[in-house]
């Protein structure tokens, strides 16, 4: 095994998770806007690590059958997935809701959980067509997501969202950058 690839692919894989993750942390500003206990702080962002495990693994396990499938034409579809992902990012980053709709509580955290990791299925979708590692995605998207969360939340909780849409912005252009990376390769 080439130490140099295997480096290469964690940067980029750490560098997908925080772009993943930045959907989180800028949610999570807003929900820490929200009186949290630490508890349920904690627990918000396991939640939301487990799911960007779980979501991207299904990704991926449909994607290494697609590019096994379709060659090509499914890593011409992952990019494009990933650059749609990342213009969605971006553009929802311009709206004006700054309040959310659901509170991290019960069946609302499984919401919230499904909510900030449905952009991790597509790109997990996207990695199974380019052959990334699975164990190491998934645990590296887990993680991030987790940490950044909690960062998020608390962050929020003591200064009131004033990084959340330059955050989600952030992150859908590495997406994008992803995305046509994968199309486009050098």
């Amino acid at each position: 095994m080439n130490i140099e690839l295997l480096v290469g692919e964690i940067v980029t894989l750490l560098v997908m998770a925080f772009a993943l993750g930045m959907d989180a942390f800028s949610v999570g500003l807003g929900m820490g806007m929200i009186k949290l206990k630490l508890k349920q702080i904690f627990y918000i962002g396991v939640t939301i690590g487990i799911f960007h495990v779980w979501m991207p693994l299904v990704g991926m396990v449909i994607g290494k059958f697609l590019s096994h499938s379709l060659g090509i034409i499914a890593t011409l579809i992952g990019g494009g997935l990933l650059i749609f992902l990342g213009i969605q990012m971006i553009y929802s980053s311009f709206k004006k809701e700054e309040e959310p709709l659901i509170t991290p509580v019960g069946f609302g955290m499984f919401i919230f959980a499904i909510s900030v990791s449905l952009d991790s299925f597509s790109v997990g979708l996207s990695l199974g067509i380019y052959g990334a590692r699975t164990l190491l995605t998934v645990l590296l998207f887990g993680i991030v997501s987790m940490v950044l969360t909690w960062t998020g939340l608390m962050v929020g909780k003591r200064f009131q969202g004033w990084v959340g849409k330059y955050s989600e912005t952030l992150g859908g252009s590495i997406l994008l950058a992803f995305g046509i990376k994968l199309i486009f390769p050098i």
